[in-house]
């Protein structure tokens, strides 16, 4: 791959753009969580993401008009990778670091190919499996399970890091419901619908949310709407045409590669911004983490990977 980059490095110049954005969302979640309530930062976040997209979605629309049918996909896509998987995710920051978040969702790869074949019967091998308990081991490693075992665990920090894991486990499911609707669709409009049926579900939840402190939004500083900015323009918008526009030039396998930066970008800035703590417990748990989402990915064909729009 080395020679590719170098003969043709704008597509994986992308791919890494887009991944440090997404590295660097989960401090600035971290901080913008501090000042907005979640379902309204949630409600702000995917308005305003719908509203920027709406041209583009427009324009695909027209092209592929979509079907009555696949209404209710759509719909369900929505609801698991925007409403579900942002709602606990959101909640799951609050409670853990940064730094656990980030190592957290690299479980994804590893469990998108056991969902797969629970749910779609795609074909796993033995060193699939056995890549996907590593993968879960480090995972427990990091929630605290071993400190739970010995009763000096932190509760909220463990219910957080419960919550990140639940909250990839729906984006994973609505990856895989979503895979009929990128074969017919494009993956903008499989995202921008999502998005705006976020918009729809978050809206109540948001009201709530202001009619319980109608003060909030005046205590808004200016970090906090950059937060709001990074997250609507960066890790939505430009992250999602980076990453697109990056895939289409190379290969999902390639592009796989690069999730890694995230973590680790969100570790260094956590650590510097946050002043969060990297104990050897934690680089243990990411050490089995990386080996088993290798292996547990290992032999797989591409189709098993779900090109859905990372939030």
């Amino acid at each position: 791959m080395t020679s590719a980059i170098l003969s043709k490095p704008l597509p994986y110049l992308a791919l890494i753009i887009a991944h440090l954005i997404w590295g660097v969302n989960f401090v600035v979640v971290k901080i913008t969580l501090e000042e907005f309530p979640p379902m309204s930062l949630a409600f702000l976040r995917f308005a305003l993401a719908s509203l920027f997209l709406a041209p583009f979605f427009l324009s695909q629309t027209k092209k592929i008009p979509i079907a009555k049918k696949d209404i209710p996909r759509f719909i369900a896509v929505g609801i698991l990778i925007v409403t579900l998987n942002i709602t606990f995710f959101f909640e799951g920051m609050i409670r853990t670091s940064a730094i656990n978040a980030s190592v957290l969702t690299l479980i994804i790869p590893a469990l998108s190919v056991l969902l797969g074949w629970f749910f779609l019967k795609e074909k796993i091998y033995l060193i699939n499996l056995v890549g996907i308990l590593v993968g879960l081991l480090g995972a427990l490693i990091i929630i605290e399970v071993p400190q739970l075992i010995l009763g000096i665990y932190s509760p909220t920090i463990l219910v957080g890091n419960i919550l990140i894991i639940l909250a990839s486990t729906f984006w994973i499911i609505g990856a895989i419901i979503s895979r009929g609707l990128l074969k017919k669709y494009p993956s903008l409009s499989v995202t921008a619908v999502a998005f705006m049926v976020g918009v729809v579900t978050f809206f109540i939840p948001a009201a709530r949310e202001y009619f319980q402190n109608p003060a909030w939004p005046g205590n808004i500083s200016l970090i906090g709407l950059l937060g709001l900015a990074f997250m609507t323009l960066l890790s939505s918008i430009s992250a999602y045409f980076l990453f697109e526009w990056g895939l289409a030039k190379t290969s999902v396998n390639k592009a796989d590669l690069f999730q890694y930066i995230e973590p680790f970008i969100a570790s260094f800035l956590a650590v510097l911004i946050l002043g969060e703590k990297i104990t050897p417990p934690f680089l243990f748990g990411s050490a089995i983490i990386v080996l088993g989402v290798y292996l547990g990915t290992l032999a797989k064909e591409a189709h098993h990977r779900h090109k859905i729009h990372r939030v």
